[in-house]
């Protein structure tokens, strides 16, 4: 299975939440934009200076973004994506969503059994609205 993937996906993983993508381990294709490893690195930085994660937990954490990303596809955000991203949406969608919402799109002209996966409702709505199915949020608020 080919899939867009967001950082909610990758982060419940890293930081070993419940409910991972069931279908994460079946991923024979992995793609995202360069987006990824800034929320993800991010994210793991709040939770230090926040949730105060040691350092050991840090660097593992670290780690895993690295190593996980190794087998993604990462598309470069460019003009074309930053323009699609800035066109309205059938629903209401964030920036940073927005940009992950283009990046799958260029890419479904790709691979057109392209599928996103995402824990991110607005993100999930947005993309069952422009015709994607969407792995790993429930419908609706929840």
């Amino acid at each position: 299975m080919r899939a867009y993937v967001d950082t909610s996906v990758l982060l419940r993983v890293v930081f070993g939440e419940a409910r991972p993508l069931r279908e994460w381990r079946t991923l024979e294709t992995a793609i995202s934009n360069e987006l990824i490893r800034v929320e993800a690195l991010r994210s793991i930085d709040r939770a230090r200076v926040r949730a105060k994660l040691p350092d050991d937990e840090v660097a593992e954490r670290r780690a895993a973004v690295f190593e996980l990303l190794d087998a993604f596809h990462l598309v470069r955000l460019d003009a074309q994506i930053f323009e699609r991203a800035a066109e309205p949406f059938p629903t209401l969608l964030g920036t940073l969503d927005a940009l992950h919402l283009a990046t799958a799109l260029l890419a479904r002209s790709h691979y057109e059994d392209l599928v996103l996966a995402t824990h991110d409702i607005e993100l999930a709505t947005a993309a069952r609205a422009v015709g994607f199915r969407v792995l790993g949020a429930p419908f609706g608020k929840g």
